[in-house]
């Protein structure tokens, strides 16, 4: 039995599109001779709805599509995801579909409340597990979190039943050491029931949150034996042989309300064993890869989170502010790989404080990209601006209010190109910075999506050096990549004479405050000097109020600013 797995990438209440393109999968699933096709978590509507589902309107569009896509099942079983509102409650459901008629309906039972999931808002919780006996296999299906219970109660209630597989259709987001942690959690659902499991995932961006794919199957032994690529649609193939009877009826068994009956023998069961079950070699262009370096990994995240939200939001076009620092040309040279050089602008606004070489490599930058880009000096415009300040609030010397006017006339000037030009501008703040505060509301903030939001400065030098390393030369400058960071906004400054410390050593500090929730104590404990780590945590706690006005960005780590990590603004709690 060939067996098809879906990775595909949907959008979130595009109803139509969503349908042609399971449609258009089921048809691939045939012409390739499967039997079963299998679609990830919520396919139909897409993932996460969030309060969509409170829309009637909604609801009802989902069902209407299901009902549709029925007439597209005959001679194939299809597994897909939707929303069953029933009884008065809604669930997040899995239609077993074949020969234009839902089989069986199966509601999600656990439900993710933590980090960028808030499923026990939306959805109420299933209670019953079913045993599908279709042909000569016997398998049951779950969805995402289902499996990865601490406790396994709901694999642990299907350790008895003889199952030929496990199917789980999942939207698992993107993060740092996610591929490991499924191949874990997988590994030991397939030897705790002595089966195949079949896990099918959502692939591409959602707002801040990246779906990777990389669907697999895995043996009763725990290995992976097939395994789609991570960031990429596909329709994975699987050849499942089991020698037995052929029934060409779907018997469905409530695994609560007949455990009695699955208890017993079976003819079914009788004919055939797990012996049986014979892998065949993964099908050409799969991947069994999980050491995948991370790199990479944020790499492909950080591209196809871009290009979905351009794409799913309508933009056409990219505009960058650029600096001639690190962080804009590596932004720049992510928009360049992911909508193409024709669609991103590059505006480089240099003010009296911007060095020549600074200059001199952000000119350099742009052609390298062959980006079109556009020379917009500040000097008189910030000569102004301090003119009218000087005479009507009384403004003196030069501090950080000077500074952030800069900063809040490029601002003012990149939104401009974006609406003239109808530009989505990209902010190049990293999660350094913003953690910090380093960074000024209303000037370099700005912008309508935040790449590198979750991304620390010291990753940001792999992956200007990653993106490098694959061109046949060095498209950001060796220059821009060595030298001293600073936000020349004042003579002679440096990032590493305004922070704490240099970002390696903030950027460990961070992820043990931010990433691991430990105290000042805890990290002292760590080998890093009290004083410093004291300043940085105040830092971080200080400037929630920023990171709630800034972009939404790429989620790449396991604790994101705003989707996972909620901070109160009006905090008087630190962790110093």
């Amino acid at each position: 039995m060939k067996i098809a797995l879906a990775q595909i990438n949907l959008t979130v209440g595009d109803f139509q599109p969503n349908y042609d393109k399971i449609v258009s999968y089921i048809k691939k699933a045939k012409k390739e001779k499967a039997e079963i096709v299998i679609f990830p978590e919520l396919s139909l509507c897409g993932y996460p709805p969030e309060d969509l589902v409170f829309k009637n309107s909604f609801l009802k569009a989902n069902k209407e599509y299901l009902n549709k896509l029925k007439k597209h099942t005959e001679g194939i079983l299809c597994i897909a995801g939707f929303i069953d509102n029933a009884g008065g409650r809604i669930f997040n459901s899995a239609a077993v579909i074949y020969d234009k008629k839902i089989q069986n309906i199966y509601h999600k039972i656990a439900l993710p409340n933590y980090g960028v999931f808030d499923e026990k808002r939306h959805f109420s919780a299933g209670n019953s597990l079913y045993i599908y006996e279709w042909k000569n296999i016997r398998f049951s299906l779950t969805i995402c979190e289902d499996i990865w219970q601490k406790d396994d109660g709901i694999t642990a209630r299907l350790r008895q039943d003889n199952l030929d597989f496990l199917v789980n259709i999942s939207a698992s987001p993107f993060s740092l050491n996610k591929l490991e942690d499924r191949k874990r959690v997988l590994a030991k659902t397939a030897k705790q029931i002595q089966a195949f499991v079949f896990y099918c995932n959502l692939i591409g961006g959602q707002d801040e949150i990246v779906f990777d794919g990389a669907s697999k199957i895995t043996s009763p032994q725990g290995e992976i034996v097939a395994m789609a690529p991570q960031f990429k649609e596909k329709l994975l193939l699987f050849e499942f042989t089991k020698k037995g009877k052929l029934s060409r009826t779907i018997k469905i068994s409530d695994r609560e309300k007949n455990s009695s009956t699955l208890s017993g023998k079976n003819p079914l069961t009788e004919q055939t064993s797990h012996t049986n079950n014979s892998i065949n070699p993964p099908p050409a262009g799969s991947s069994n890869e999980v050491n995948i370096p991370q790199t990479k990994q944020i790499y492909h995240a950080l591209i196809l989170g871009l290009k979905d939200y351009i794409r799913k939001n309508g933009f056409q076009k990219a505009v960058i502010g650029i600096s001639g620092g690190i962080d804009s040309a590596l932004v720049a040279a992510l928009a360049v790989k992911t909508v193409g050089k024709s669609k991103v602008y590059g505006l480089i606004m240099p003010s009296q404080y911007t060095s020549s070489e600074t200059l001199k490599d952000a000119v350099k930058l742009c052609k390298n990209l062959g980006i079109k880009y556009y020379v917009l000096p500040i000097s008189e415009i910030f000569k102004i601006y301090k003119e009218a300040l000087d005479k009507t609030i009384l403004l003196s010397g030069n501090d950080l209010t000077e500074q952030n006017i800069q900063a809040r006339i490029r601002g003012n000037i990149l939104m401009a190109f974006s609406n003239k030009h109808n530009c989505l501008v990209l902010n190049t703040g990293n999660k350094s910075e913003i953690s910090l505060g380093y960074c000024t509301l209303y000037g370099d903030m700005i912008g309508g999506f935040g790449l590198l939001k979750d991304v620390y400065k010291t990753t940001v030098y792999k992956l200007a050096d990653f993106i490098n390393k694959n061109e046949a030369w060095p498209i950001i400058p060796k220059s821009i990549i060595k030298r001293a960071p600073s936000a020349e906004l004042k003579p002679g400054q440096k990032d590493e004479n305004e922070l704490p410390a240099s970002y390696t050593l903030l950027d460990k500090i961070l992820k043990l405050y931010i990433e691991e929730n430990l105290s000042l104590e805890e990290i002292a404990k760590k080998g890093i000097p009290q004083n410093i780590a004291r300043k940085v945590i105040f830092k971080v706690d200080k400037n929630e109020y920023k990171r709630r006005q800034s972009p939404p960005g790429v989620k790449i780590t396991n604790m994101a600013f705003g989707k996972d990590r909620r901070m109160p603004i009006t905090n008087k709690f630190t962790g110093r």
